[in-house]
């Protein structure tokens, strides 16, 4: 396979080190560029870290970005005019900011997943099977804990395993979002989904979806201990993004489930 020529953006952050670090490891890579969204006198492996602009940009043939929706934005826009293909693990956009996000993907092939782990998108598709075997008698909510420093809540993946309960069900996600609860020992089922998010410790990362009619409970769940399972994640989507032309694609595609 040919030398891909790789960016990462928000190099500093804990995903960005392990991307690089994941990347150093894979010889179908190489590390053209790493940015910052302000000013840094560093450089990792002989690179200089910049900022997101055209120059950083233009020796790339991909972009893999973790980092907030104001720079993915920020990359989006240059990457448009560069026509370069972008991997998005970026959380916590607006339906509006989701919809832009689209319309970028109308030029460019984007990859975009709320989680890259194989499992966690394994899960997703046997949420959307369970929510539209057990149909309407069941209710269903969604538990997550990561690390203290995780800001966004409920997480990306979260969401994502309730857009697999919304596709279920033949609805989109943002008709039946409930409540958001924030480190709550206990949370209820509603009408609507609701979700619990704990924010502690170092914990890499949680989830659970469960189903109740009250007279029995289906648990789904996934835990992550190692890091690592998501920047191999990104790279497998980053290969498999190389070949494809411009469209917004996800894990689920790459993973080929119907």
């Amino acid at each position: 396979m040919k030398k891909i020529n790789l960016a990462i953006t928000g190099c500093m952050g804990r995903m960005g080190r392990q991307i690089i670090k994941s990347a150093k490891s894979d010889k179908v890579f190489r590390l053209v560029s790493l940015t910052e969204n302000k000013k840094l006198n560093k450089k990792i492996n002989n690179i200089n870290i910049t900022q997101n602009t055209i120059d950083s940009f233009k020796k790339a043939d991909l972009i893999i970005d973790f980092t907030i929706p104001k720079c993915t934005f920020e990359v989006l826009k240059i990457a448009s005019k560069l026509k370069k293909k972008v991997v998005i693990g970026t959380t916590g956009f607006s339906k509006k900011e989701e919809n832009l996000i689209k319309n970028y993907s109308k030029k460019i092939p984007i990859l975009k997943a709320g989680n890259m782990s194989l499992g966690i998108n394994l899960l997703m598709y046997l949420t959307e099977i369970a929510s539209n075997s057990l149909g309407k008698n069941f209710l269903s909510k969604i538990f997550e804990i990561h690390h203290k420093y995780k800001k966004d809540y409920p997480s990306g993946t979260a969401l994502m395993l309730g857009k697999g309960i919304a596709k279920g069900k033949n609805k989109n996600l943002y008709d039946i979002i409930g409540k958001k609860f924030l480190n709550k020992k206990t949370f209820p089922y509603g009408n609507k989904l609701n979700f619990n998010s704990i924010r502690k410790g170092e914990i890499i990362g949680e989830h659970e979806v469960k189903f109740s009619s009250g007279k029995e409970i289906i648990t789904l769940n996934h835990e992550a201990f190692d890091r690592a399972l998501y920047s191999e994640g990104a790279l497998s989507a980053a290969k498999w993004l190389f070949k494809k032309k411009q469209g917004l694609y996800s894990m689920r595609d790459l993973m080929n489930f119907k």
